[in-house]
């Protein structure tokens, strides 16, 4: 999402192991909606490249975006994800589970912590909804609802729900090709095209030139001002690729404030069970 949709096919399937550091791996593919947002997050399941960036298209600011949007999108996936929230009033973590098919159908159910368990969110197209289990109630997000913060963190219903791409979306340019703390980068700085539906004014992403990864993103509202700030950390081996694992998410208009997504295991390619992304299955799950 987050942002926000990449695309990305890898055969590998494994349970992050946080102590060793290891990981098995199967076949499978993984998606991550947020981006540009994050995307978010709900979706978030790697996947093998699609369009890959050949070493002749490293120049390309086009093709180096076309696979950033290829980073995070697959066919269907299971995981468990800890999204941690830090504010100035309070600081929450919360375990999830989280399972998604294409580009718009998803659906998260928290595990933890107790007092949240049960309740669950479920993305279809570009609708929402969220079942609060205490009460036995499944609530439609209204339109006026669509920037309001989902699950207390710096995420907004609607980025579950955006998926622009940065090819179609923008037009791109490489700004930067050197060296930053002593490792290469290509930076990259996106534009909308005038007729296309998003919400920042610019995004400036920072690429890894070895591994060809995402490093950080800057995100500009429509006055140009810094409006937030993506970290791509904790870069593990997924099949063939190299993906970060770690999200973190700051606000520029609220210093100290953070919401950190990680990945803690992911099965790609799963079999998704019937009727799962319904109504009844978000009640059921």
């Amino acid at each position: 999402m987050l942002l926000s949709g990449l695309d990305l096919s890898v055969p590998g399937d494994f349970p992050a192991d946080r102590v060793s550091g290891k990981l098995s791996r199967g076949g499978a593919i993984f998606r991550l909606s947020p981006f540009p947002c994050l995307v978010l997050l709900v979706i978030l399941v790697f996947a093998p490249l699609s369009a890959a960036v050949a070493a002749g298209d490293a120049e390309d600011a086009r093709a180096l975006m076309r696979r950033i949007d290829a980073l995070w999108r697959g066919n269907s996936a299971q995981a468990t994800i800890t999204m941690a929230v830090t504010t100035r009033r309070y600081s929450r973590t919360i375990t999830m589970e989280s399972w998604s098919q294409g580009k718009d159908q998803a659906l998260l159910k928290i595990l933890a912590p107790k007092k949240d368990r049960g309740i669950a969110t479920l993305r279809v197209d570009k609708n929402i909804w969220n079942f609060l289990p205490k009460i036995n109630r499944v609530t439609k997000i209204p339109p006026s609802m669509m920037m309001g913060s989902w699950m207390g963190s710096h995420f907004t219903n609607d980025d579950l729900v955006k998926e622009s791409s940065y090819e179609e979306d923008y037009t791109s340019s490489i700004t930067f090709n050197g060296e930053r703390e002593g490792r290469g980068i290509y930076e990259v700085t996106a534009l909308p095209r005038e007729d296309a539906v998003v919400v920042w004014g610019k995004v400036v992403m920072e690429i890894e030139k070895e591994r060809l990864i995402p490093i950080r993103a800057l995100y500009y509202d429509e006055d140009g001002d810094l409006a937030r700030e993506m970290r791509f950390e904790d870069p593990r081996p997924v099949g063939d690729r190299i993906v970060p694992l770690r999200l973190v998410l700051t606000p520029s208009d609220k210093p100290g404030e953070s919401t950190t997504v990680t990945y803690e295991s992911i099965r790609f390619d799963v079999k998704i069970p019937g009727g799962l992304f319904s109504l009844r299955g978000l009640r059921n799950q």
